[in-house]
């Protein structure tokens, strides 16, 4: 069975762009960048709308991955995501 998140689709979204500038990581400096994401995320907002209305549109690959991920919306949306990173 697939988790299901208690924070918001934008939130995760923003707070990965934070963390993607400041952590070591990724491409920042900080060695341990939490506590500044949590004081930023939400300066990213805008972009991780952006990122999450191109999903809206899903390619055939996903559409197929999700019409064989059975009858549960979170394993159809996992199972699309999943081919999407791969894509």
């Amino acid at each position: 069975m697939t988790d299901l998140s208690v924070t918001s689709p934008v939130e995760r979204v923003a707070r990965v762009i934070a963390a993607e500038a400041l952590s070591a990581n990724a491409q920042g400096e900080d060695s341990s960048a939490s506590g500044m994401v949590d004081a930023v995320w939400s300066e990213e907002i805008d972009r991780a709308r952006a990122v999450l209305r191109t999903l809206r549109e899903p390619t055939p690959a996903m559409v197929h991955a999700g019409q064989g991920a059975g009858s549960s919306p979170a394993e159809i949306w996992s199972a699309m995501i999943q081919v999407a990173l791969k894509e």
